[in-house]
């Protein structure tokens, strides 16, 4: 568990700056078409989101306690919807969306099955 947040969480910086490299671009598109999508400023935020929950698996890294993943689902899942709400044109958007619920909620599934299987080995010794 801990070289997986390790290394969850150094993708996520690294996804992050990518995210918004992106978003940066798809939100000049946006302006300048002036068509009023907000496919770049919702972009921007999922990159902070995946930003701030990387550096937080980082730090977290070694903890049994799952309240740091139970923060990182929640903020997860807010980037899930802001990005399926906001992609319009900056398509990729979705797909960074899919990511951030695969890996909150999907972290948080796994620590806690983890947790209770460590539980129910301590208890039979």
């Amino acid at each position: 568990m801990r070289t997986t947040k390790l290394v969850s969480g150094i993708l996520m910086i690294i996804l992050s700056v990518f995210i918004t490299f992106q978003s940066t671009i798809a939100g000049l598109g946006n302006a300048l078409d002036g068509d009023g999508e907000t496919g770049g400023s919702g972009g921007v935020l999922t990159a902070i989101i995946f930003l701030a929950t990387g550096i937080v698996y980082i730090a977290t890294k070694s903890k049994e306690k799952l309240t740091a993943d139970v923060i990182n689902m929640v903020l997860l899942l807010i980037a899930w919807l802001l990005a399926i709400s906001n992609a319009g044109s900056y398509s990729d958007l979705v797909i960074w969306g899919w990511l951030a619920f695969i890996i909150g909620v999907g972290f948080f599934v796994w620590h806690y099955f983890i947790n209770q299987k460590s539980k129910n080995a301590q208890r039979v010794q």
